[in-house]
């Protein structure tokens, strides 16, 4: 064989060429398969780790919170009728007054006497009635006299009504029982009709009126029991006394308000509160409320993992919530929850879960 290379040299030079090009060829494979068993770490080194916890739903009381505020039952303020001298007060701010109590007193002018001659008008016109009515059955009074004389009377009635309610309103009175909250004017005031004169407030109940979300308005009904927080921890009980029929245009909510008894008259009229309706039971995940976050849409929300290992944001109902705990509704039967990481991570990216549990 030396001897057929000594004589062909050309041999020697395909030879090398052959065995170089081997060389290449082994060390291309290894390569990509070096790199083919690489790439999956790489990529897997690459994912972003959240740490989960596997939650089930249980049942739960469903319960709507509402923040509200308190109102007096009835309010009204009192305005001058006719035009006078405040004459005299006859009650002090603060007090408790019954129905038809006298409040305030204004000068009565000359009033009385108008009164005076419009009862001694209607007493002429009476008259005058009576007569033509005995003269028209003898024929002696035409259908026409007797009609104007009625129509005067008439007229002459309706003149001393308007003087008696002129007088009646120098006089100012509690429409119902109540409490008078404000007083606008003083001794010696003179005032116009129209003019504020009096507050008065009735908080022998309360109401607290309330926003409602459209999507939540259907699970209220007319007198469903109500629980009522107060700042100070105090908690009253109430019921729902009414649901608006439509929306208010700029929120969509509706307005929904509260009726609470108030037999002790406690001064809560215009106190913040925190309404706690019940509207039945359904199935609910306890968590952590700094679990709660909002999507781009400003949906509340929370994240977790699919069998794929991809984040879910899936819209909640937050049904309970206070420091520790909040319980939600809305999420799958069974859900590995994302507790740790869930702030780096967005919807639809794959993830590598490094922690679970059961909770």
């Amino acid at each position: 064989m030396f001897s057929l290379m000594s004589k062909r040299p050309w041999l020697i030079a395909v030879l090398i060429a052959l065995l170089l090009v081997l060389w290449m060829f082994s060390g291309s494979v290894l390569q990509s398969r070096e790199s083919v068993d690489v790439a999956p770490q790489a990529a897997r080194k690459h994912l972003s780790q959240v740490a989960v916890t596997w939650l089930e739903a249980t049942p739960v009381s469903s319960q709507q919170v509402l923040q509200g505020q308190l109102e007096a039952w009835r309010q009204v303020e009192m305005r001058a009728q006719v035009s006078g001298t405040v004459e005299q007060l006859d009650q002090e701010k603060g007090a408790e007054v019954s129905a038809g109590q006298l409040l305030l007193s204004l000068s009565a002018e000359n009033r009385p006497a108008q009164l005076q001659r419009e009862e001694a008008a209607v007493l002429q016109r009476e008259a005058a009635v009576k007569a033509a009515r005995q003269l028209r059955t003898s024929k002696l009074v035409s259908a026409n006299d007797l009609l104007k004389v009625e129509s005067e009377l008439a007229d002459a009635r309706a003149k001393l009504g308007a003087a008696r309610l002129a007088l009646e309103n120098t006089r100012i009175r509690a429409p119902f029982a109540g409490v008078l909250d404000e007083r606008q004017v003083e001794l010696g005031d003179y005032v116009q009709p129209g003019q504020a004169l009096l507050t008065l407030v009735d908080i022998t109940r309360l109401k607290v009126s309330a926003q409602i979300p459209q999507q939540q308005v259907a699970k209220l009904q007319l007198g469903q029991p109500v629980r009522v927080e107060l700042l100070d921890g105090r908690q009253l009980q109430g019921r729902v006394h009414f649901i608006a029929a439509a929306a208010e245009p700029g929120s969509r909510s509706f307005r929904v308000e509260v009726s609470v008894d108030n037999p002790q008259r406690l001064r809560l009229a215009g106190a913040s509160a925190t309404l706690r309706i019940d509207t039945g039971e359904t199935l609910g995940h306890p968590l952590s409320p700094a679990l709660i976050s909002l999507d781009s849409a400003g949906r509340m929300g929370v994240k977790w993992v699919d069998g794929q290992q991809r984040v879910v944001f899936t819209p909640v109902q937050l049904l309970s919530v206070n420091r520790e705990e909040a319980w939600v509704s809305g999420l799958p039967a069974k859900v590995a929850l994302i507790t740790l990481g869930q702030g780096f991570v967005e919807a639809g990216e794959q993830v590598q879960v490094i922690d679970g549990g059961a909770r």
